[in-house]
């Protein structure tokens, strides 16, 4: 397979989840390398549902080696309660390593995104409020903790109550209830001491990896439009989602990197606000009714909407995308007719790329052109050959519009309804 990164080529919920279980079979490392528990990727084997938010989707294969790289933000509470959700599951939670450079999420981080959501009102972002953004703030800040002040008891201690003690002074600000440091300081101390175990030099556990030739699968979290530098500013994430922040993430060089994948769905969906040119109303009716398309974190509806192949193809250029996962195709098996936005159209002018300016792209209309449907079931479909013809025709013409090789169809949640090309 090679060191494969893979990433959500539109705003995130694509999918990504089962593509990366179905490519750790033939990996030996799995990498997670940014973003927090606010996303998560969602796993169905047989019957059972698995949810992970901050555990690579390579802990559901025995004997594969799960690294949580040092671009990630960590709540340690949750990740180990995330721990034991698996361990009752019958999961084994082996073959973990966290990086002692990961930041930290703290309560505090979770209050202050809460209250600047309420400050914002009708302009706020939509975050899930788990803290993530403040989070990286304090990253960026040269002011946040990390895993390797965590497992050091000693020193732990000592910075948490001056962090606290700053952070109740902002918090008093927004007229919220300040925080207590011993019941902080317990919680914390209580999964640091559990987390310990797993806690390494993630760089250098993958270069030796990379050096013995090892395949190792970067698994991103969200989508490019949620990228802090390439997304729907300032509707979007607090990280690196596109592919350079796979190298960022873990410490591994570029020139490691072998190929990308994009994991696009059949049509398009986003979870918060931001502008979101194709959203169609009656297709999120329409999903939502086939009990489709809620968060995996929140459980939050999704907007939804047709494909927009400005978008991917916008994607695929800032993320240097070889193949194309798509998704969720069985979604669109009873639609007569389908439409893909092909470009936007902002009073007399033509664009055919996400533009930056967030006020022109809310302005944005799509430019449609019309495929007609398969109307009849894809789920059961194993193979290409086996798909409606129609459907092919579809897939085809997505991927071309895109600008990469469609390389997996998507037709169900399950392992074996995956389909390579």
């Amino acid at each position: 397979m090679a060191n494969t990164i893979l990433i959500g080529a539109q705003w995130g919920d694509e999918g990504k989840g089962k593509i990366i279980d179905v490519l750790t079979e033939k990996a030996d490392i799995v990498v997670r390398t940014q973003g927090g528990n606010n996303a998560g990727h969602t796993v169905y084997l047989g019957k059972k549902k698995y949810v992970l938010h901050l555990i690579p989707s390579g802990i559901l294969r025995r004997g594969k080696v799960c690294v949580i790289g040092n671009g990630v933000v960590i709540d340690p509470v949750s990740l180990v309660e995330e721990i034991d959700g698996l361990l009752k599951l019958g999961v084994r939670v082996k073959n973990l390593y966290i990086s002692e450079s990961a930041h930290l999420v703290f309560p505090y981080h979770r209050e202050l995104d809460s209250q600047r959501e309420i400050l914002k009102g009708k302009n706020k972002i939509g975050t899930t409020k788990r803290g993530i953004g403040p989070a990286y703030g304090d990253k960026a800040a040269r002011t946040g903790l990390r895993m390797i002040d965590l497992i050091n008891a000693e020193r732990f201690a000592g910075v948490l109550r001056l962090k606290i003690k700053e952070n109740n002074e902002i918090l008093k600000a927004f007229g919220a209830k300040p925080l207590n440091y011993a019941t902080v300081h317990k919680a914390y101390r209580e999964a640091g001491d559990r987390l310990k175990q797993y806690v390494t030099n993630t760089v250098v556990l993958l270069h030796h990896a990379t050096r013995r030739g090892d395949n190792v699968l970067f698994e991103g979290a969200q989508g490019t439009f949620l990228d802090i530098d390439h997304g729907t500013y300032p509707f979007v994430t607090s990280s690196n989602t596109t592919s350079g922040g796979a190298c960022t993430g873990s410490g591994v060089a570029p020139n490691r990197m072998d190929r990308v994948v994009g994991v696009m769905k059949a049509y398009t969906t986003r979870v918060g606000e931001g502008p979101l040119p194709s959203e169609n109303p009656e297709i999120a009716d329409m999903l939502h009714a086939m009990g489709r398309e809620f968060g995996a974190t929140t459980g939050r509806p999704r907007r939804c909407g047709w494909f927009d192949a400005v978008a991917t193809h916008h994607a695929c250029m800032v993320n240097g995308i070889d193949d194309l996962a798509v998704t969720n195709l069985d979604g669109l098996d009873t639609i007569e007719t389908i439409k893909v936005c092909v470009g936007y159209r902002a009073g007399l002018q033509r664009l055919d790329y996400v533009p930056a300016d967030i006020e022109l792209l809310a302005k944005c209309e799509p430019i449609y052109v019309e495929f007609p449907g398969w109307q009849q079931p894809t789920d059961k479909c194993r193979s290409w050959k086996q798909l409606p013809v129609n459907a092919r025709k579809y897939l085809k013409a997505i991927a071309k519009l895109t600008g990469a090789e469609l390389y997996i169809v998507s037709v169900g949640p399950a392992r074996e309804q995956t389909i390579f090309v």
